[in-house]
């Protein structure tokens, strides 16, 4: 795993917990990473990443149609 890092403008007044779940949520969302590597990213386990979405704006839903027919077909 690589390390980014970035400077944030103190004023942000945001916990490094909370950047690092806002960038995890968004980049799960946009199916760049599994609910799984989200949740390493932010040090949670899956389970616990997923209950915590909701905060952060992020349904554990998906909003493509493509994959509600394939929710569908494997329901």
């Amino acid at each position: 795993m690589r390390t980014v890092q970035l400077n944030i403008p103190d004023s942000l007044d945001l916990k490094d917990y909370d950047f690092s779940m806002i960038v995890a949520a968004k980049l799960y969302e946009e199916a760049k990473l599994s609910a799984g590597q989200a949740a390493e990213i932010v040090g949670l386990s899956k389970r616990a990443f997923i209950e915590m979405l909701g905060k952060y704006g992020v349904s554990v839903f998906s909003d493509s149609i493509t994959d509600l027919h394939s929710d569908i077909t494997n329901a």
